[in-house]
């Protein structure tokens, strides 16, 4: 008996397919620009790896042409493209798929393009009561779409004088998710420029007061935070699910780390930088100019190859010294910062790829673009990811490697982020120490053998292909983080699979809830003017200290 194998289309060819029905039925006539593809991405809720890909479809069967600089236009309709074209259209069965945008225009119907400032013609006339509603000032804002605002999650990447800022910003702007990672502890130097600190937080985590106290601002945002190394104790799945991801960094690792994250998940990041009284801003969207990486000078990049030629040392210098701010730069670069992420909320138009520099000195700001790097190595996207019911706590290298064996044959193997270090050896005592560590993990003093004092030789991997003794290990004890994205390949293709298990644990915007299961609750009571509260008046929370609140 033959059993015939059963086509499956992509969801580029969905796409493809969705696009050239558009393009018969002329809603996009011959010779006109098709949308901006951010546009198409929102309304065919699609990713811009897909839609580039249909594109390049449609373009192949000579459908549409490409014109640099400008954009895609449709081209005339003849022997050489109909028929393919109808074969596309054909094979367009998802239902479910978003309408494009369209608008009376001159009788006929065509597609809108983004929509332009001052006015949002969808937005409901709504009068706010502002005796009751803290945020009611915001309706009389033309393009402010509140809903899309209180749903939006953006994570904040360093909290600490940029990072004070923006967060204190996002909270009064009624953000409704902020997620807030940093792995630093707060000193009495960071009370000159960071609004969110007191001096009874010192030796406290930055993240989790910080989150705190965005919490007390606005009672009403849904608040998560990580203490934690952004460059591997955070999942993919975690960058997937942001809106935005605003950077408030002081080293160049750290910038990397986001900015290939932040391609890899196809999301827009937001960076900021600030040196005494200089400053400057810059958006970075995948697949539109230039990213971080693409800016790196020659010096830079050389300084960071310098940085990583020992594997154990690159952990260890990370940043040898302090850049000297004040709390007006960092006013200024965070207000910026905050705009330009709350212009993405909103799908208002911005300037990817782009820098403004700020003189304070002068009080001058103007704006450069990058150009971009057509071999930069953080250019890559992944493809359509997998959600698997697994967590990082249970799951094993061998149930992954299995998973990834069914789909792609026994040639695929699994693709680590970041080295792992299976031993230690020391050549002068011929001694080894299995580790079975992320590279993260050991640091410089720990590579020099205890014994004679040595600096041991590094046995490291980055691949998992099922020969290895340790296939029984689960992910979350080699390092890999909750809500992680793992990529596996057969030398031909990937396989991208999450571990979406983890998804109520890793992401749930919880902290300092005031519910049975969340017992830490923030302070809200009012406070005269000098009244000292109590430490026994005050339910445990990240805030707790020495407290004075004023009218």
């Amino acid at each position: 008996m033959n059993i015939n194998r059963i086509e499956r289309k992509t969801l580029s060819d969905l796409v493809a397919g969705q696009l050239a029905s558009s393009i018969l039925d002329g809603t996009f006539p011959v010779d006109s620009q098709l949308p901006p593809e951010r546009e198409l991405m929102g309304n065919l809720d699609v990713s811009r790896s897909t839609l580039r890909e249909a594109l390049k479809i449609l373009g192949e069967i000579n459908l549409i042409e490409a014109r640099p600089g400008v954009g895609w236009f449709v081209r005339p309709l003849g022997e050489n493209n109909v028929t393919k074209a109808h074969e596309l259209a054909a094979s367009d069965n998802n239902q479910d798929s978003k309408p494009l945008i369209k608008v009376k225009s001159a009788g006929s119907e065509v597609a809108t393009g983004p929509k332009r400032l001052p006015t949002s013609p969808d937005k409901p006339l709504r009068i706010p009561n502002l005796k009751k509603d803290r945020l009611g000032t915001f309706d009389f804002i033309s393009w402010w779409e509140r809903d899309k605002v209180d749903q939006a999650k953006v994570m904040i990447v360093g909290a600490g004088a940029l990072g004070n800022e923006v967060i204190k910003n996002l909270a009064l702007m009624g953000v409704g998710h902020i997620y807030v990672v940093d792995f630093d502890e707060i000193e009495m130097a960071n009370l000159s420029r960071s609004i969110l600190f007191r001096e009874s937080d010192s030796g406290r985590k930055k993240a989790e007061l910080a989150a705190a106290r965005a919490k007390e601002i606005n009672p009403n945002v849904h608040v998560q935070y990580l203490h934690g190394d952004i460059t591997n104790e955070i999942g993919l799945g975690i960058f997937r699910r942001m809106d935005v991801v605003i950077g408030c960094l002081d080293n160049r690792e750290a910038r990397l780390a986001v900015n290939r994250f932040c391609n890899w998940v196809d999301r827009t990041w937001v960076d900021g930088a600030i040196q005494e009284l200089l400053g400057l801003v810059r958006v970075f969207t995948p697949g539109d100019g230039a990213c971080f990486e693409c800016t790196l000078t020659a010096d830079a990049r050389r300084d960071l190859a310098i940085r990583y030629s020992c594997p154990l040392l690159a952990r260890q210098n990370v940043l040898m010294g302090k850049v000297p701010t004040t709390p007006t730069i960092a006013s200024i670069i965070g207000a910026m910062q905050s705009q330009e992420a709350l212009k993405v909320i909103n799908d208002m138009p911005i300037s990817p790829g782009k820098v403004t520099h700020f003189n304070g000195m002068v009080n001058d700001m103007h704006t450069t673009s990058y150009v971009p790097d057509e071999y930069c190595e953080s250019h890559w996207q992944y493809g359509d990811i997998t959600e698997l019911p697994a967590r990082a706590e249970t799951t094993t290298l061998g149930d992954l490697l299995q998973i990834a064996r069914t789909e792609l044959g026994n040639e695929a193997i699994i693709e680590l982020d970041q080295e792992l270090v299976e031993a230690l050896e020391c050549r002068v005592c011929n001694t080894v120490e299995n580790v079975l560590k992320p590279i993260s993990d050991i640091s410089f003093e720990a590579g020099h053998c205890p014994v004679c004092g040595e600096m041991r030789e590094v046995h490291m991997t980055h691949t998992i292909d099922g020969s290895e003794d340790f296939l029984h290990r689960t992910l979350a004890s080699i390092g890999i983080p909750p809500l992680h994205i793992l990529r596996a390949h057969n030398g031909e293709e990937y396989r991208f699979y999450e571990l979406s298990g983890d998804l109520d644990e890793a992401l749930h915007f919880r902290h300092f809830e005031d519910s049975p299961d969340h017992p830490k609750k923030v302070l809200r009571e009012r406070i005269h003017i000098g009244d000292e509260v109590q430490a026994d008046d005050i339910p445990s929370s990240p805030a707790r200290g020495r407290v004075k609140l004023f009218d």
